[in-house]
C-alpha cells in the first residue's frame, strides 16, 4: 500500500504542485493496476476533492490524526509530493522537492522563510529519500539542507497536452481577457521571483508591436510590478489577465509570439515546456533550473539585463528563421518530458526502497 500527499491539488488558482500531484497519482495508479493506493488530503480539501473522479485502485483518506495514525499503519510507503511529511508515520519516506526559492533571495516575506525553513528541515531529517524536480533543486536541497545527493534522484515533470481551441473560439477566448494579436506572453505569478518588472522594461526596450500579456495571479511584491506597470510608457498595451483557466491558458500559448520567461529563480519552470509543446518561441533565464529544461530550444539570456532580454525577443520577433528553428527544437524537447516516464521513475524509487 502506497500513501500519498496530495498536498495543495485542489488550491484555486492550481500551481505547479497541484499539476504534478494530479498527474503522477494518475499515471502511477494507471501504470500499477494491482497495486493499491492512498491519497491523503487535508480536511479543507478532502471534500472538494469528490469533484475529481479516482482510478479504482485510489482511496481518498484524511491526513489529520487520529485517522493518519490508524491508516498508516498498513502502508508500505509515504510519498509527500509537496516538500513535506506528516509526523508519526511508520513507512518508507519519500519527498519531492520542487524548488527552495525562500532560501535563496529575497523572494518570499520573512515570516513565510523562516516557516519554509523549519518545515523543509523537518522534511529532510524524516526521509528516506528524496526526489528532485531538477538538477538544480537535487543541488540545492544537498548544499542548503544538508541532505545527501546520493539519496536525491532527479525525476522531470511531464507536461500536459494543450488542446488549442479551434481559432474562431481561440480568438473569442481571446477577446474576453482583451488581447489581441500580435502579442508576446509572460505567465507566472506576479512576484519579484518572476522578474516581472524587467519582463516590462524589455518589451518597453524591444519596442515592439502589440501586446505584453501577464497572466497570472498575484504574489509576493505584486503591488510593486501593478506600479510598474502603471508607470509603463506603454501601458496601454500591457494587459493583466489575472489567473487564467486551462481553455485561456492554450489559447494564450496558441495566440502568442512568444513567451517571455526570464525569471530569477525557478525550480523547474513548468511554462517553458508547456510553450515548447505547442511550438511557441521562448526567451528565458539562464539561472537556475531553466537551461536545464530548455536545454538548445529556447534563447537563454542574463536575467539581469533587461537590454539583453529585449535584444533576444526583437530576435526572436524579427527572424523567421530562428523562430522556425526555436519552433522545432521546443516540440521535439517537449516529448522528452511526459507524466508516463515521471511515474515509470518515480516507481523505481518507490521499488529501491520497498
Amino acid at each position: 500500500m502506497i500513501g500519498l500527499d496530495a498536498g495543495n491539488s485542489f488550491d484555486r488558482p492550481p500551481t505547479g504542485v497541484a499539476v504534478y500531484a494530479r498527474n503522477l497519482i494518475w499515471e502511477l495508479s494507471h501504470a500499477r493496476p494491482q497495486a493499491r493506493f492512498e491519497w491523503y488530503l487535508r480536511s479543507n480539501r478532502y471534500f472538494r476533492s469528490y469533484r475529481a473522479r479516482l482510478p479504482r485502485n485510489v482511496r481518498r483518506r484524511l491526513l489529520e490524526r487520529p485517522a493518519l495514525r490508524y491508516r498508516s499503519r498498513r502502508l508500505q510507503l509515504f510519498h509527500g509530493l509537496n516538500q513535506r511529511l506528516p509526523a508519526r508515520i511508520n513507512a518508507r519516506k519519500v519527498a519531492t522537492f520542487h524548488d527552495l526559492f525562500a532560501l535563496t533571495g529575497a523572494f518570499a516575506t520573512a515570516d513565510f522563510q523562516t516557516r519554509f525553513a523549519s518545515l523543509a528541515a523537518e522534511t529532510v531529517s524524516r526521509c528516506d529519500h528524496i526526489i528532485a524536480v531538477s538538477g538544480h533543486t537535487a543541488d540545492q536541497v544537498a548544499n542548503h539542507l544538508g541532505f545527501p545527493r546520493s539519496r536525491i534522484t532527479v525525476i522531470h515533470h511531464g507536461v500536459e497536452a494543450l488542446e488549442p481551441p479551434p481559432r474562431p473560439r481561440c480568438d473569442q477566448i481571446l477577446r474576453s481577457i482583451g488581447v489581441s494579436r500580435p502579442f508576446v506572453l509572460h505567465i507566472g505569478a506576479l512576484q519579484v521571483r518572476k522578474n516581472v518588472g524587467r519582463v516590462i522594461g524589455a518589451f518597453e526596450a524591444a519596442r515592439t508591436p502589440g501586446q505584453l500579456v501577464l497572466a497570472g495571479s498575484r504574489g509576493f511584491g505584486a503591488e510593486g510590478i501593478l506600479e510598474r506597470v502603471e508607470r509603463s510608457a506603454v501601458r496601454d498595451r500591457i494587459v493583466l489577465a489575472g489567473h487564467v483557466d486551462d481553455e485561456e491558458r492554450a489559447a494564450l500559448y496558441n495566440g502568442a509570439s512568444a513567451l517571455l520567461f526570464p525569471s530569477l529563480e525557478e525550480g523547474f519552470g513548468l511554462p517553458v515546456i508547456e510553450a515548447f509543446s505547442v511550438g511557441l518561441p521562448v526567451v528565458a533565464s539562464n539561472v537556475s533550473a531553466l537551461p536545464e529544461v530548455a536545454g538548445d530550444a529556447a534563447i537563454l539570456v542574463n536575467p539581469l539585463d533587461s537590454d539583453e532580454i529585449a535584444r533576444a525577443l526583437m530576435r526572436v520577433l524579427e527572424d523567421s528563421e530562428l523562430r522556425s528553428t526555436l519552433r522545432r527544437k521546443g516540440l521535439a524537447r517537449s516529448k522528452l518530458f511526459t507524466w508516463e516516464r515521471c511515474a515509470a521513475e518515480t516507481w523505481r524509487v518507490y521499488e529501491r526502497l520497498l
